[in-house]
């Protein structure tokens, strides 16, 4: 619609953009701009069992679930930016046409297929701005997919309307989504709701704050390389990573579609752990393999972890090799295994086969075209984000220069000198080589966790908390590494919220930067600790990850809620927004 050799097609798409946006939110400030009513704050309070039962019932009106969740998303975007396309127009038009009340349980199928009562009636859902909604825009931050409505919807949003929820906005998202932090020049900078001078991680940022802040039930995120943990780590929220075919990827698009050695897959945001597992749960009772071909047939399997005098064996990975936890994170994560230690679990200390080795696979089977895709997806003056651009100007570099240089600094640096020898375009037998030592590790993370009989793993969604705006340069694209591994497992993983930086707990040594143990570090490490400052990200949120193998999402949660209890019972579970 935009694209023809004018070299200010780019300024014109983002102006379009900006004034859709812009004339959306002023039309629906004139309907949504008061506070919350005391019933709206009641029913904004409810979970999402309660807010089906109740639509179910014709206790609750879908108009009023509309009200107050339509003033808490203008207040989200108002706090954090968060809001790429609002569609609360659309979302009256469709509830207008369900049936609701006791209604809504009848089968709106042919009588062959099993009998759906629309579990998710009533839940006001966001949606990432990379997975298609029929008459609206996919831009996956980039403007060259302005003015362009897909014709028709992704197979997880037809199984959420389908099952009765309620679209209310897509959220913002990177240029390209690869990122540290969420900005775009079409959608500006999304602001943590935390603090408004750091940001929400990438690239399901803009809906890690949306849910934070309470514009909506759930967010509906995609993740490639901790795209739904990473954010929920720093906005406070819980998130959970499934594994290949246990949630619709069919219309999520992506700067780099096709790379199936390291697959997008669908996942959700929210507020509560209660929250995350009923969305979770409905979803595959939707039955998502009559919604998309790449869903596997496996129904909800009940997994009960809590059992009294149930003991489970917890491994722990302190670091990544590359860029150990800082202060806050490693406190949040030792906080989780002492609390489960006190309540009877075994926790140990994981060391798995070679990490640094399986993410350098991992980073040259993800780059594997030097980042072409990434560039031809952009247009003349688009650029991607500072960290993005780094990362593809190394790769750029010429080999011979490269190796010449990783020969000079090895001894010094191994890990940096590494990545400067692998880091080119793959032929197709370099690519195939490197799909066969994935799956390599593979084996050997699967038989080394069958050896330590674990029933988790826990470690850290990232190495810090939110960063400044401006320092996703600093921090690199390999601080999602701790969560980029298990997408490459293609493990279940789920972020859980657990503390905030306290300034005082947190802090760096005196002197760190002068130290020896700083001095040891390597190049990305020395310069990703300095967007640390626990004095500046003081009451920011700090989770830990949850990891089971394969298509463990139930068990996955089922640990999830041993964490919760184990904090709870120490008397330090994390309190959000």
């Amino acid at each position: 619609m935009f694209f023809s050799s004018s070299s200010s097609a780019f300024e014109r798409a983002c102006a379009f953009k900006h004034e859709q946006r812009q004339a959306s939110l002023n039309a629906a400030s004139k309907l949504f701009s008061s506070s919350l009513t005391s019933s709206e704050e009641k029913l904004h309070q409810l979970p999402i069992s309660k807010l089906v039962s109740g639509c179910k019932s014709g206790d609750i009106s879908p108009f009023d679930i509309i009200s107050a969740y339509g003033k808490k998303t203008l207040e989200a975007q108002r706090c954090t930016n968060c809001v790429a396309e609002l569609m609360l127009d659309d979302a009256t038009r469709s509830v207008s046409s369900v049936s609701w009340g006791p209604a809504a349980d009848s089968d709106s199928y042919s009588s062959d297929l099993v009998v759906r009562s629309k579990p998710l009636l009533g839940v006001p859902v966001s949606v990432k701005d990379c997975i298609d909604i029929a008459g609206h825009d996919t831009t996956v931050g980039l403007a060259r997919r302005v003015g362009q409505p897909v014709e028709r919807s992704s197979a997880i949003i037809r199984l959420l309307e389908d099952a009765g929820a309620i679209v209310i906005a897509k959220t913002t998202v990177p240029t390209a989504l690869f990122s540290v932090d969420t900005d775009s020049k079409l959608f500006g900078t999304t602001s943590n709701p935390y603090s408004p001078d750091h940001g929400v991680g990438a690239s399901t940022g803009g809906g890690a704050a949306m849910v934070a802040c309470g514009g909506s039930k759930v967010e509906i995120g995609s993740d490639v390389a901790g795209s739904v943990r990473f954010p929920a780590h720093f906005c406070g929220v819980w998130s959970l990573k499934g594994s290949v075919g246990r949630w619709p990827v069919t219309g999520n698009q992506s700067s780099m579609m096709g790379v199936e050695s390291v697959p997008t897959l669908t996942g959700p945001l929210t507020r509560s752990l209660e929250d995350l597992e009923q969305i979770y749960k409905r979803v595959i009772d939707m039955r998502p393999w009559e919604y998309d071909y790449t869903c596997v047939p496996i129904p909800w399997r009940p997994v009960n972890l809590q059992e009294e005098g149930r003991r489970l064996k917890w491994g722990v990975v302190w670091t990544d090799g590359v860029i150990p936890p800082s202060p806050a994170c490693k406190r949040a994560l030792s906080s989780v295994a002492d609390s489960l230690r006190e309540q009877g679990h075994e926790v140990v200390d994981f060391v798995p086969p070679n990490i640094s080795e399986f993410l350098e696979v991992g980073y040259q089977l993800a780059f594997g075209d030097s980042g072409q895709q990434i560039r031809s997806n952009l247009v003349p003056k688009e650029t991607v984000n500072p960290a993005l651009a780094s990362f593809l100007d190394l790769i750029s570099l010429p080999r011979l220069f490269k190796k010449l240089l990783a020969k000079f600094c090895f001894s010094k640096d191994p890990i940096y000198a590494n990545l400067l020898n692998v880091m080119h375009a793959k032929t197709i037998p370099e690519e195939r080589a490197l799909i066969v030592k994935r799956d390599q590790f593979r084996e050997a993370w699967h038989e080394q966790w069958a050896k330590e009989g674990l029933d988790f793993v826990l470690t850290i969604p990232a190495p810090f908390p939110a960063v400044k705006h401006g320092e996703g340069l600093k921090a690199s694209l390999m601080t999602a590494s701790y969560s980029f591994l298990f997408n490459l497992l293609d493990y279940t993983a789920g972020s859980v919220p657990v503390t905030k930086v306290d300034k005082n707990l947190d802090a760096l040594p005196v002197n760190f930067f002068t130290s020896p143990e700083y001095d040891a570090m390597n190049v990305i490490c020395k310069t990703s600790y300095t967007v640390y400052d626990a004095e500046s990200m003081h009451g920011l949120p700090v989770g830990v990850q949850i990891v089971g193998r394969r298509l463990e999402e139930e068990k996955v949660l089922e640990g999830m809620k041993v964490i919760q209890s184990a904090l709870i019972q120490k008397g330090i579970a994390f309190e959000g927004k």
